[in-house]
Order: structure tokens, then sequence, then C-alpha cells
């Protein structure tokens, strides 16, 4: 599994209709080129003159330079997605200390949540039964498996509810959930599949596994870092 960020879908007005743009400046180009070095032309299409020499040219750069002036900015405005996981106090009832999970964006700018999806892998209800396989489903589903498994939500675990619209801001978080120990020991794994875009358009993505590297049986909160 890809745990790294990824660009998922870029904004068609803003990207593909300027890449468009350059392909059309080049094509012109080309038939201002050949109309400027043909004396004599046979052909229909080397008889019409649609731009001048200078103006394709001319026209060329522009693009060009607000296809390199896009890019330059989405790199600007890109976020940076990153996660904190710490043991920590104060979550689950009776003072038990719990991992905590928050999604961060290290950026200059703010992103907006388009899509949040979850993949669960639990331990095997029997000691020789199936091995759990990865499915992506909602925050509902992932509930469901786990009260079926005998927790309880909001005292062994809990899951934030992070959906579409909610802004990721800029050197901000974005708090998923906590697991006690309990949680933890029928958890084999939770993967959070977050989906943000950016100012100009484009859509990120990234895959994190919230209990990678978790301390399973904490006995001391995680020190804080900086």
């Amino acid at each position: 599994m890809n745990f790294t960020q990824r660009v998922v879908r870029r904004s068609a007005l803003l990207s593909r209709t300027l890449l468009g743009l350059v392909v059309l400046s080049g094509l012109l180009l080309v038939h201002a080129v050949v109309v400027e070095n043909i004396s004599s032309p046979t052909l229909w299409l080397w008889q019409l003159k649609l731009l001048d020499l200078q103006s394709a040219t001319d026209l060329l750069v522009a693009t060009g330079a607000a296809t390199l002036a896009r890019a330059q900015y989405a790199r600007t405005v890109r976020p940076a997605i990153g996660a904190i996981g710490r043991a920590v106090p104060d979550l689950a009832p009776d003072n038990r200390l719990a991992w905590s999970f928050q999604v961060t964006n290290a950026a200059q700018d703010v992103a907006v949540v388009t899509d949040v999806s979850y993949g669960l892998l639990l331990v095997p209800a029997e000691p020789d039964g199936p091995v759990d396989t990865l499915s992506w489903t909602g925050r509902a589903e992932v509930d469901h498996r786990l009260i079926e498994r005998e927790l309880v939500c909001n005292e062994d675990y809990w899951l934030s509810l992070m959906g579409v619209g909610r802004p990721l801001p800029a050197q901000g978080a974005a708090f998923v959930g906590w697991f006690t120990e309990e949680a933890m020991r029928v958890i084999v794994e939770l993967y959070v599949r977050i989906q943000v875009v950016d100012r100009v358009g484009d859509v990120h993505e990234r895959v994190f596994p919230c209990l990678r590297g978790a301390d399973r049986t904490p006995r001391n909160p995680s020190p804080l870092l900086n």
C-alpha cells in the first residue's frame, strides 16, 4: 500500500484547459511557419492565414508562461498532509491512556476535505479463523464491526465525524480518533484514506495506518514533540 501523498485529480479548468491552449498555440505557430515559407501553396490548409508568425509566437509564449505560473502556484498552495500519533490521558473514561491519532497540514494554505474512508483489519474472532481482508468503508461500518466485537464507542474507542467539507487549516490538525488498549487488542490496523482539494482545485490523497508504531499497552503518556 502506498502511503505517500499523491495528486489523484487536477482541476480540468485550471490545468487541462491551459495545456490545451499551449498545444493549440504550438499548432498555430507551426502553421504560421509553414505558410511563411511556402511561396505557392497548393493545399487549402496552407492558403489559410490564421495568424502571422509574430502573433503565433507571442500566443505560444503567453500560454506557456500561464501554464508555468499555474504549476508554480499549485506547488505553493499544495497541502502537506502528515499525521501524529501519541499515547495521551484525558480522552478515555476512567483516566485510561489511549492512542490518539491526528491528521495534520504543514503547508501554508488551507485544504478542504472531499472524501474520508476507512480500512479496518481485525484480529480473527476464532483462533483458527480466516484472516481479515481490507476493504474501504465509511465510519458507520467501522462502528458496526467494532461493536460486533464487543467494543463500546466513546469508551473503548472513538472516531471523529470528519467528513466532506471540513477545512484542514494551514499549520493545523484534524482529530481522527483514539483507541484504548482494549480496542487495540482487537484491531490489527485501521487505515484512513483522506482526500483534500487545494485552492487551485487539485485533489490530493494520502493513506495513513492509524496504529502503526502505536504503543498498544500504554503505561505512560507520550512526550510532547515540537
